[in-house]
């Protein structure tokens, strides 16, 4: 994040699901962007065997920062791939910064909008890496996006245009949020007059988002588990508070859940996580079994299961 935002917390951390290659893509995205950091690696253990399927002791999650900006990768099996309705829109300041993340990116991808100059930016890009994960290349001004180097990108593919919607009940849910430009269509153009070509919006104190409706020719960028967004949760009040999101029960399984548009959030309490890094084995695999049994978490089942509390 930007140095007026060094002492923020980021509350929101996209979630990227890859096959078996967490740890490959983040040595690979960490080692193009300077104060990039690998941070914990956890592994899975023999339980929830029966769920994931992981051999015990293989890489489950890999946190790690790109230019201060915090995201998770996991290796959950090759049950989704990523899809361009969630990307990742990069700012550069120099030309050669751009040209220089283009060419790493692109060695086995491919290109979705050619490098050009567009009516947006000087320089701007749009690609499919050698995981299927897209990013947006831009030459830019890093105050244009409050300092935030990375920042997601979402993108509604229904016919009418949900972009304000979600903008709206997102920003809603969250404490100093606050819609800080809409650039809309105008008549005939290929998405509805008034319809969303570009918003940008913060949550949380100044975590930047992007959002876009779409042309029908990209009616099949769906939303997917493949990127999720993770909200870290202090309190049982915050879950409650943010499982609200939740428009599919179906979807509903170990803290994840599906909102009205289609985009996946895992709403986790922070303490599990220092529950699952504990050095007590026992006690991990008795929140694991613990929080596999739920839909929306419950802190206070956790805490006896990992203290092995009835």
């Amino acid at each position: 994040m930007s140095n007026e935002n060094k002492e923020h917390t980021q509350k929101i951390i996209p979630h990227l699901w890859f096959d078996d290659k967490a740890e490959e893509a983040v040595n690979f995205y960490t080692s193009l962007f300077e104060d990039s950091t690998i941070g914990s690696v956890s592994r899975y253990g023999e339980a929830g065997k029966e769920f994931h399927g992981q051999k015990a002791g293989t890489v489950m999650t890999v946190d790690f920062d790109l230019a201060g900006y915090k995201m998770i990768a996991l290796n959950g099996g090759p049950h989704f791939s990523f899809t361009p309705a969630i990307s990742f829109y990069v700012t550069c300041k120099t030309e050669e910064e751009v040209e220089k993340i283009w060419q790493k990116l692109s060695e086995g991808g491919s290109p979705m909008m050619p490098l050009d100059k567009y009516e947006w930016s000087e320089k701007y890009g749009w690609v499919q890496d050698q995981y299927g994960l897209t990013w947006q290349i831009s030459l830019g001004n890093l105050k244009d996006v409050h300092g935030q180097k990375i920042v997601p990108s979402l993108m509604f593919v229904d016919e009418e245009g949900q972009a304000e919607e979600a903008v709206n009940l997102y920003t809603s849910l969250f404490d100093d949020s606050d819609i800080t430009g809409i650039l809309r269509y105008g008549p005939g153009e290929d998405q509805p007059e008034g319809s969303v070509m570009h918003a940008q919006f913060r949550l949380n104190d100044g975590e930047v988002f992007m959002v876009m409706d779409s042309s029908p020719e990209h009616a099949g960028f769906t939303f997917n588990e493949a990127v999720s967004l993770l909200i870290q949760c202090d309190t049982q009040e915050e879950i409650d508070h943010f499982w609200s999101l939740s428009a599919v029960p179906a979807a509903e399984q170990c803290g994840w859940l599906k909102d009205k548009f289609g985009v996946f959030w895992q709403v986790a309490p922070t303490q599990l996580f220092e529950m699952l890094n504990d050095s007590d084995s026992e006690k991990v695999e008795r929140v694991t079994n613990a929080f596999l049994q739920m839909k929306k978490f419950d802190i206070q089942k956790l805490r006896e299961a990992f203290e092995g509390n009835k």
